[in-house]
């Protein structure tokens, strides 16, 4: 058996990413060359690869493996830098998460439902989310812990995103919610309060998970995704403008 390689190739053809194309139960993914990846948990290969290149564009709304691989080439590739040659090999998702979240995306009026946290430097925003308990699936978690943090109570749609982070997996729902944001006083926020903000300013709003700003403001103008987008994601550089 034989190491697991700690690069990975990058190589582009006229500005196209080349990667090796798979299907699995969910639709069709990439990873770069010579990696040899397996599926992610859950899923299953279907065929062998072939050869395929990808725009930015086109490359900014795949499913690309490894994930934490494609956010650093993604990230460098859309601040006009792409990486030549090698990347640093990055694959959260091989790892049995440390806590498993669930997320809610409501929008109503063109506006998101976020929790602000205010603070002494710089505010933050976040998703109504939190962990799964013991017994619930992502979900069931994402209902409550819409309840909870903002009083509404929400029905999962369909999941639009799977985000890993320093050991942890977040799945993410877009939700029909009913109900009025409660009383701060009934909410259970850490210091954080409920604030509808413009779906179009969520790229340039200091909101985590920091890769589903940009995303969001484009899915709900152009249509939400088949099959649920799989990124990496960090919590630092949240004042940056997100594009990638």
């Amino acid at each position: 058996m034989t190491d697991e390689p700690r690069t990975a190739g990058v190589r582009f053809d006229d500005n196209r990413l080349v990667l090796e194309q798979y299907r699995d139960d969910s639709g069709i993914y990439y990873s770069f060359p010579g990696v040899g990846l397996s599926s992610a948990p859950g899923s299953f290969r279907t065929a062998e690869g072939t050869s395929a290149t990808l725009s930015l564009t086109e490359a900014l709304h795949a499913r690309i493996r490894p994930v934490g691989t494609a956010e650093n080439v993604l990230r460098a590739w859309s601040q006009g830098a792409p990486p030549q040659e090698t990347a640093a090999l990055d694959d959260p998702t091989t790892a049995e998460p440390t806590r498993v979240r669930g997320g809610a995306i409501v929008i109503r009026d063109r506006r998101m439902l976020l929790i602000h946290f205010p603070g002494d430097d710089a505010c933050h925003y976040e998703i109504p989310g939190g962990g799964v308990e013991a017994g619930e699936t992502p979900e069931v978690a994402a209902v409550r812990e819409l309840r909870e943090e903002t009083g509404l109570h929400g029905t999962v749609v369909r999941e639009v995103a799977r985000i890993w982070r320093g050991g942890t997996r977040g799945h993410y729902f877009t939700m029909d919610a009913d109900g009025e944001v409660g009383a701060p006083e009934t909410l259970d926020n850490y210091g954080g309060a409920p604030a509808w903000v413009p779906v179009s300013e969520l790229p340039a709003t200091p909101l985590w998970p920091r890769r589903l700003s940009w995303r969001i403001a484009h899915w709900h103008t152009a249509g939400w995704p088949t099959s649920p987008a799989e990124l990496a994601d960090s919590v630092w550089d949240l004042d940056a403008a997100c594009g990638w």
